[in-house]
């Protein structure tokens, strides 16, 4: 099988990754107008505007993420409560 690439294609010569692909399928014409308004007036295709918004937002932890992140690390000896118990009569003192 002379030629095939089956992780990848081949664009100028140079083997790129096989990347994932998302489709929405359904969108209102009015959110799409605004889309591609918003694409062009960045200077991006529609392709490329949707790729960075959808990039940057899943690069960015979720509050619910943070929280989690936070709740399973220990050694801590107070309870968040406790603790926000404490900074709320620091900060009521003043």
């Amino acid at each position: 099988m002379r030629g095939v690439v089956i992780a990848g294609w081949r664009q100028n010569g140079a083997r790129l990754p096989r990347m994932p692909s998302v489709q929405i399928k359904n969108v209102p014409p009015d959110v799409h107008g605004m889309l591609r308004r918003r694409a062009a007036k960045s200077g991006k295709s529609l392709q490329e505007y949707l790729l960075d918004r959808l990039t940057n937002d899943a690069r960015r932890p979720t509050l619910d993420e943070l929280f989690e992140d936070r709740t399973e690390r220990s050694g801590g000896r107070l309870s968040a409560r406790t603790a926000a118990a404490i900074i709320r009569a620091d900060r009521d003192s003043r």
